[in-house]
């Protein structure tokens, strides 16, 4: 097994702390000061982790100049699924990696390494 490119996406509304501080009563300085943190991405009703995996996933794919259904394994380590029914295999039909294995990793925290030793 070896890692052969990677891949990223982000859902496309970004929200700043100046913008967030007219919804509620915080500021720039208070949340950057404490977080670190100057915007955050907001998923729309088409963002979901399918979604953005997939692109993130082909993405990798591209980068690596491979075709999906040279893929055989897609683990999706994640805490937050689609809903209970597994969102890899998912990310598997969107991509046509016809010839992989595919399945959701929960393990919080944590499921981004136990996803690189599976």
């Amino acid at each position: 097994m070896a890692l052969v490119g990677t891949g990223s996406a982000v859902p496309a509304t970004r929200l700043s702390n100046e913008a967030l501080s007219t919804r509620v009563e915080t500021s720039d300085d208070w949340i950057r000061s404490r977080t670190g943190i100057g915007a955050r991405r907001i998923a729309g009703p088409n963002e979901g982790l399918t979604q953005l995996a997939t692109q993130a996933a082909q993405a990798c794919l591209d980068q690596a100049g491979w075709r999906a259904d040279q893929v055989d394994l897609i683990v999706l380590a994640t805490s937050s699924p689609d809903d209970l029914f597994g969102t890899a295999p998912r990310i598997q039909a969107a991509l046509g990696a016809s010839n992989a294995v595919a399945f959701d990793l929960t393990a919080a925290c944590s499921g981004f390494l136990f996803a690189l030793i599976t």
